[in-house]
């Protein structure tokens, strides 16, 4: 089998074809950059072996443009997405598939770039990319790549984090400073000259969630964990108290927020609470497990600014309100629509 030439070559319609082209691009790169068993059989199947305990499953599609931004890129960012997601349900994600959609003329290079950020993403959350499917599409009917993924977890028996089981008088805890992901991503886009360092959050959250798990005697007063992605915390807040049918309160002044994306959310207008957030996440307690959380959460990388920054109570079920720093309460609100299109 020929060597692929990585520094001239591109995306050819062959390469989504079936035929020696494709399986010289799944041998050279895929194969190759997310080595393990599972994948190395060759089949259009994994055999998975899980521990005892329910599975937990997520799906999601990755679209970010640009394909590379300041603090990550699609490939580990595809990563981290979906092993978040498995993990806000408390349970340790395991798996991972992968579909990769490409345009013709997609540069070879920039694509095992890609693959090769995305392996070393899987390795450090400690899950294995065990199957996958490759499709190329005509030259203008993509934007470079998308890549959809799949994730399997197991969550030991009787956890139970949902949305919807908040209570009234629960205590709401985030990891750390929001708006990183969106702020990072807008500015890379736009080719804005922002002031600061502004980079992505985009982090797999699996250790976070484990290490505040082991923090508590009684794991039952962890009620929900969720990671505030699009829509920022103004529409993770929402959904769940929505699910849980309680109302939220928040305080702005306690919500971690570094200096420059303060201030690129005011120029380009943007609530910061509404923006998209790839390596935070958001944990309803009970009142007696906040301190011992947070803790946990501050000894932890992905959590050394955690902070409590609010509460649940019974009135206007459904409905999420904001202390702003001047003192006024007014209702937080979800966005209308995408405020930032293309961001995960």
């Amino acid at each position: 089998m020929s060597t692929i030439d990585w520094e001239r070559g591109v995306v050819e319609a062959a390469h989504g074809a079936g035929g020696r082209a494709m399986g010289q691009l799944i041998e050279q790169l895929f194969r190759r950059a997310f080595d393990n068993p599972q994948l190395n059989a060759g089949d259009d199947f994994a055999r998975l072996e899980v521990p005892a305990g329910p599975l937990v499953m997520s799906c999601d599609a990755h679209v970010i443009s640009p394909l590379r931004f300041p603090g990550g890129d699609i490939g580990a960012l595809s990563v981290h997405g979906t092993v978040n997601d498995v993990a806000m349900a408390g349970a340790r994600p395991l798996y991972l598939a992968a579909a990769f959609i490409i345009e013709e003329g997609f540069p070879l290079a920039e694509l095992r770039a890609i693959v090769e950020s995305m392996a070393s993403a899987a390795r450090e959350a400690g899950v294995s990319i065990v199957t996958g499917d490759t499709k190329v599409v005509q030259r203008g009917k993509g934007d470079g790549v998308f890549i959809t993924t799949t994730g399997v977890g197991v969550r030991e028996e009787g956890l139970v984090l949902s949305g919807a089981a908040a209570r009234p008088g629960d205590h709401i805890l985030i990891s750390g400073p929001i708006a990183e992901h969106g702020v990072a991503v807008m500015a890379a886009r736009e080719q804005l000259a922002l002031s600061g360092d502004l980079r992505s959050d985009s982090a797999a959250l699996n250790g976070l969630v484990q290490a505040m798990l082991n923090a508590l005697d009684d794991r039952s007063q962890l009620h929900a964990l969720r990671d505030p992605t699009r829509g920022g915390v103004a529409a993770a807040l929402n959904e769940m108290a929505a699910q849980s049918g309680v109302a939220m309160r928040i305080d702005e002044a306690s919500v971690p927020l570094r200096a420059e994306v303060a201030a690129a959310c005011e120029l380009l207008g943007l609530e910061p609470l509404q923006v998209a957030n790839e390596g935070r996440l958001i944990a309803i307690c009970a009142p007696e497990a906040s301190q011992r959380l947070l803790t946990a959460m501050r000894q932890h990388t992905w959590g050394t600014e955690s902070a409590l920054i609010g509460e649940v109570s019974a009135g206007d079920p459904g409905r999420v309100s904001l202390r702003t720093r001047f003192g006024v309460e007014r209702w937080l609100e979800p966005p209308h629509g995408e405020p930032l299109p293309r961001i995960c």
